[in-house]
């Protein structure tokens, strides 16, 4: 089956955050001085520029603007990269637009600014409504910054927004993580991302892992139940760790979980473009520091890498994302965005199901709750 471009959305990375988080490995910076916000933008339209080629005439359906903490950048910066994007791009009049901001009131403009500037979707980087676990996470907001956070937006006129929360926190037990579940649903948000803290290589918690952290037992009983209960207010488990009332999904997320395409702009920004023309699958990353990547912007001297994926990569790179789906995938979706036939994974696929990882019929290929489990388990077979 001949490769066809798959719908596209636009990762827009802003680096900066007032402080890194001791469990974070994202590229993100602390501020230090004075950050060049209206030059870092001006960096963003050359990357834009010169990432053209590779996807003319196509129509992105998602821009999210993830960092970092892309709401240090002032509603003026966002729009300003808004009307220079669109002037450049075809997005769609639907498009799904998102910023991510956190709850401290030093990190976040106006929001009626961004409703302006066409940011429609908000997400929230909450992780814990216990100040005590907002401590020991470092993080500099507080449960009350929360509060007057989303009220404010609210105020401002949005109504599609995500909350994110951590669990198995240090020192928090189940009735902590329930509670802190509760108090995200009285906010009534379309969509809420829930997952469980882990120590990711070159963090400063991978150096000093925190005391208090649960056990392994004891975290994945917090997070069942932690999960149960979001089923319970209706919310569908539709993704490894996001929940979303009825039809309120995120688009943009959901675009790489079905293996969409996207480009991305911005200091250490990944894309993955599909040329029908030359029938292939593009991987693209740009370097991480952003002095150097904004004085290379607009040339080939800001691209960290290329990676055109082989047939044998591409099953792998599928089941990635696909896999994270708790309805799984129609093998048409895997045959349509890689271009190979299902005899190419039938072998893995078998064998997945003789372990009890997935479920393969006909048209679909689903997750058993064991294979999302143990989802590494399962991805190994299509390496």
């Amino acid at each position: 089956m001949p490769l066809t471009p798959p719908p596209l959305a636009l990762y827009v990375h802003l680096p900066w955050c007032v402080r890194k988080c001791p469990y974070c490995d994202f590229n993100s910076h602390a501020v230090k001085g004075e950050t060049p916000y209206a030059d870092y933008i001006d960096a963003l339209i050359r990357d834009l520029e010169f990432d053209l080629p590779l996807v003319w005439g196509r129509t992105v359906h998602s821009v999210f603007f993830g960092g970092g903490t892309p709401s240090l950048f002032a509603p003026e910066f966002i729009d300003d990269f808004m009307q220079r994007a669109s002037a450049r791009l075809r997005i769609a009049p639907d498009a799904e637009v998102t910023l991510e901001t956190n709850p401290g009131t030093v990190e976040h403009g106006p929001f009626k600014g961004y409703l302006a500037a066409g940011v429609n979707r908000l997400s929230f980087g909450v992780q814990s409504f216990d100040d005590g676990c907002l401590q020991r996470l470092g993080r500099i907001h507080s449960s009350g910054d929360v509060e007057r956070a989303i009220q404010s937006a609210r105020d401002a006129g949005y109504d599609n927004f995500n909350i994110d929360l951590m669990c198995a926190l240090p020192g928090q037990d189940m009735a902590m993580a329930l509670h802190d579940v509760e108090r995200a649903l009285a906010f009534s948000p379309t969509h809420l991302s829930h997952y469980e803290l882990t120590l990711e290589p070159n963090t400063a918690f991978a150096a000093r892992p925190p005391e208090g952290l649960p056990s392994h037992d004891d975290a994945a009983d917090i997070q069942d139940a932690c999960h149960a209960r979001l089923k319970a207010a209706g919310f569908q488990h539709y993704e490894t760790s996001a929940f979303a009332q009825p039809g309120r999904a995120c688009q943009h997320n959901l675009n790489y979980w079905q293996f969409g395409d996207y480009l991305g702009i911005g200091a250490g920004a990944h894309g993955k473009i599909t040329s029908g023309a030359e029938q292939h699958v593009l991987r693209r990353w740009k370097h991480k520091h952003p002095t150097q990547w904004m004085a290379h912007a607009g040339t080939e001297a800001a691209i960290g890498g290329d990676e055109i994926l082989s047939e044998a990569r591409l099953p792998f790179d599928f089941m990635l994302n696909a896999l994270r789906l708790t309805e799984g995938f129609s093998i048409d979706l895997f045959q349509k965005r890689t271009g190979l036939p299902l005899s190419v994974i039938a072998p893995a696929l078998k064998q997945a199901v003789d372990t009890g990882g997935l479920l393969v019929d006909a048209s679909h290929v689903t997750p058993t709750p064991q294979g999302r489990r143990f989802l590494n388990d399962i991805l190994a077979l299509f390496i």
